[in-house]
């Protein structure tokens, strides 16, 4: 079993329908037609929404994001369009909610990696492939790759697990001219992103992203890729502290680890392969989580979270 612990029921707010809600995030359409993405401060891990959340979490995952589309402006255009709150919306919406440009999502999660570990490294084991890509002989969990690869994803809905894809499955779902567009993109984006971590002490192991394409009058989709959802967060990336990296092992990590640990441990009572939902995390969980959080965006962004 798998999803939300206890699913909250979505903000009524004049002029915004409600769309969705997310593992984090909520989606309301304005009455422009414009997306309104609200990041929350819900936690996930092992595809169930947790009944614990992480205070501030959703504002440093949208703080954090909104920095790097900066970084990147000139690689790939972004979909925030602003980020000021709806009128009638309430007040802990500030900080945590872009207005964003309505797009066709493309259904493919682009993920880069540049060291081996996850899904990757049990792939690895098994056929010394990555989505097919061939991999040297010998390497072991947090080996850094001879190049940067692009390792796409199935979306999944909640509660379900994404699945790594072949190339030419992506080729196949949006066409060969968009999946070399997207390669190219998610490359180019990691790799810059990688650069601006190693100078501030951090190793970008792999990450994911999110493009879609402008849909024009009539319905047409734009040619142009445009960044979407969240961008180089700890929810959406592997972040490890470049002094204390040692491949052979499980690298200490700016994520939700205190939190899959804890729900692994004999401390939880928790089966994460029975049919019970897990338990509410303890506070110094909480705690140790949300200030990982914060540690990851003050080092990457050289401003104090407050």
């Amino acid at each position: 079993m798998s999803g939300f612990v206890e699913k909250p029921e979505p903000v009524e707010v004049p002029g915004l329908v409600h769309l969705h809600t997310g593992k984090v995030r909520d989606l309301y359409r304005n009455e422009k037609g414009d997306l309104v993405m609200v990041a929350s401060d819900r936690m996930s891990a092992f595809d169930w929404v947790l009944p614990t959340e992480i205070p501030e979490k959703g504002k440093i995952l949208t703080q954090l994001s909104l920095w790097w589309f900066d970084q990147f402006i000139d690689l790939v255009p972004n979909h925030v369009l602003s980020t000021e709150v709806p009128e009638g919306a309430p007040a802990d919406w500030a900080g945590r909610t872009l207005v964003c440009r309505s797009l066709r999502m493309l259904p493919v999660e682009c993920v880069a990696r540049g060291y081996l570990t996850g899904s990757g490294l049990a792939e690895y084991r098994e056929s010394r492939t990555v989505c097919g890509i061939a991999l040297p002989e010998g390497l072991v969990d947090g080996s850094e790759l001879p190049s940067p690869i692009f390792t796409p994803a199935t979306k999944a809905e909640v509660g379900e697990h994404d699945e790594n894809v072949p190339y030419e499955e992506v080729a196949r779902r949006v066409g060969a001219e968009t999946a070399a567009q997207l390669r190219q993109a998610t490359l180019a984006v990691y790799n810059r992103g990688s650069d601006i971590a190693r100078d501030r002490g951090i190793i970008l192991a792999d990450t994911k992203f999110e493009f879609g394409c402008a849909v024009a009058e009539g319905g047409s989709d734009g040619e142009e890729l445009i960044l979407a959802d969240e961008v180089l967060t700890p929810d959406s990336s592997r972040f490890w502290p470049a002094d204390q990296w040692q491949p052979g092992r499980a690298q200490p990590s700016f994520d939700k680890q205190f939190v899959r640990d804890w729900l692994t441990s004999p401390a939880s009572g928790w089966d994460r392969h029975g049919e019970q939902p897990p338990p509410p995390l303890p506070e110094e969980i909480v705690e140790r989580t949300r200030a990982k959080y914060a540690e990851a965006y003050e080092r990457l962004t050289g401003t104090r979270w407050s």
